[in-house]
């Protein structure tokens, strides 16, 4: 069982920038980590995905705006990270972490992002 904590959610007028983060428990071995979000009344959408040799895959709408990276740490911990720039009123969501880890896909609980225009 991995269990997946995100941080760095909040407000933030357009055109600013947010950073999210998130932290798998354990030092398990995870393959692909990343972030979908889920605005209101919408379903769940893939934003970024990156693997553990640090290949990496962004939706057209950010791709040129936020980076994903990731640390699988000396120790082992691994942890994402999502740094949001050039932020837009429709990058309002609810952005939820991933972890993949032989064929099981984890989730974390979701943290809000707030754009105001």
């Amino acid at each position: 069982q991995v269990q997946l904590v995100e941080s760095g959610g909040g407000l933030v007028q357009a055109g600013g920038s947010l950073r999210l983060s998130c932290a798998a428990s354990g030092r398990d071995y995870i393959e692909a980590m990343g972030w979908s979000r889920q605005a209101p009344g919408n379903q769940r959408q893939p934003v970024a995905w990156i693997s553990r040799v640090g290949r990496t895959s962004l939706e057209d709408s950010v791709k040129d705006r936020f980076v994903i990276t990731r640390d699988n740490g000396d120790s082992g911990k691994n942890t994402v990270h999502l740094q949001m720039n050039d932020l837009k009123a429709e990058d309002t969501a609810v952005y939820y972490c991933y972890a993949e880890r032989y064929g099981v896909t984890y989730w974390g609980k979701g943290t809000l992002v707030t754009v105001s225009s």
